[in-house]
């Protein structure tokens, strides 16, 4: 079965909140699934790359055989075509598994300006506004990456390296150890005579 896909992925805050989203429709035009996945954090290059994940599962599931694919990311479809490097170790692993998603398939991908590819773009933004994944016909149950696929984002990434949560305790919480006063001690004045 031949069928027609479009993907579109953002993010607010590149990072921030984002989401991937996909269009599969039949060669007449009717659509066969579509999908605003949201995700809580992310960048722009990682939605677009998420979207073209997602499209590959569902097209997979609906027994789809031969895909034209049509991206408004010329990065995206510039590096799944190896004509750029990707130099980034994250969408590096992402690729990876995107190309074992696509060693069953016939595909045909190209990039399209924004105002050809608006219906993805749609989605992925309903999807932000809501907060939460959207869609027809939705992937139900997302399979793991396999192991040595890119890692999920750290929510708390400040400069590149993950910071955790400060526990301080509170001035009231002392041990009675702590309560307790200890008496000062009488410095030594002239040390080791």
């Amino acid at each position: 079965m031949q069928v027609k896909i479009n993907i579109d992925g953002g993010s607010r805050g590149n990072p921030g909140p984002g989401a991937a989203a996909y269009i599969i429709c039949s060669m007449d035009g009717k659509i066969l699934a579509q999908e605003g996945h949201f995700m809580p954090h992310c960048t722009n290059n990682q939605a677009e790359y998420t979207a073209l994940k997602l499209a590959l599962i569902k097209a997979k599931e609906l027994g789809a055989a031969e895909l034209f694919i049509q991206s408004d990311s010329q990065l995206l479809v510039k590096q799944y075509l190896g004509e750029y490097k990707i130099k980034n170790p994250d969408l590096a692993a992402r690729m990876l598994y995107i190309r074992r998603l696509a060693a069953g398939f016939t595909i045909h991908i190209e990039h399209v300006l924004r105002h050809l590819n608006k219906a993805p773009d749609a989605l992925a933004n309903k999807a932000m506004d809501a907060k939460q994944s959207v869609g027809f016909n939705p992937i139900i149950n997302l399979p793991p990456e396999p192991d040595g696929q890119a890692p999920a984002a750290a929510e708390n990434m400040v400069n590149g390296v993950e910071v955790k949560p400060v526990v301080r305790t509170h001035p009231t919480a002392k041990t009675a150890a702590q309560k307790t006063p200890k008496k000062p001690q009488q410095p030594d004045l002239f040390g080791d005579l």
